[in-house]
């Protein structure tokens, strides 16, 4: 990483992992310098806010440098900009984020982030933690996959209600569920991280 943050020309880095449900805790950052108040507070929100972004964003975004600056209420290190890039990249099947921080005037290349991004997911490649299945894809229950794998054969809410024999807003407070843990915005996204994670 010292290698990598020396080309880019950051001073600290923050590597999550951003295509699980987080609820907002720090078990979505996999590595970082960064001091911990900032992890905890300015990193794991960027890192939210990124994850709830379409699959087809994601997919458009993978290895595109983002800035985005800090706001005033985060206490920034001294002599550090507040502006962040945020580089997403892809490594298997996960999806990841590195976090750069730098020095206060300095100029960036998007090349050269890009570049990063490219020996990030090389890197990760080596550490199989980085990118195996989690187990929290997992959370889903034995209805909710049952559900999911109905919305992938194309069943809407009332067809699924009489299939499995529950009532529709049963069948409705799973769907719910099934979006909120897997962060998709619909039920395709839904179904495409199920795919993904090989759960249906």
């Amino acid at each position: 990483m010292d290698l990598i943050c020396e080309y880019a020309g950051a001073k600290h880095f923050l590597i999550a992992r951003y295509d699980q449900h987080s609820d907002a805790q720090l078990d979505c950052v996999l590595s970082s310098d960064w001091p911990f108040d900032l992890v905890r507070s300015l990193g794991v929100s960027l890192v939210n806010s990124h994850a709830r972004r379409s699959e087809f964003g994601r997919c458009l975004a993978a290895f595109e440098p983002v800035f985005i600056e800090a706001e005033e209420t985060y206490k920034m290190p001294a002599s550090l900009a507040r502006r962040i890039c945020l580089i997403p990249f892809n490594s298997g099947e996960a999806r990841l984020l590195l976090l750069l921080i730098f020095e206060d005037g300095l100029f960036l290349s998007n090349d050269r982030l890009r570049d990063v991004a490219v020996a990030m997911a090389y890197h990760a490649a080596n550490f199989p933690d980085f990118v195996a299945r989690s187990d929290r894809v997992a959370d889903l229950t034995d209805r909710e996959i049952e559900c999911l794998s109905w919305i992938g054969e194309g069943k809407t809410s009332d067809e699924m209600a009489m299939i499995i024999g529950i009532s529709r807003n049963t069948i409705n407070n799973y769907i719910t569920s099934i979006m909120n843990k897997t962060g998709a915005k619909t039920r395709s996204e839904a179904v495409a991280f199920g795919v993904r994670n090989q759960i249906i």
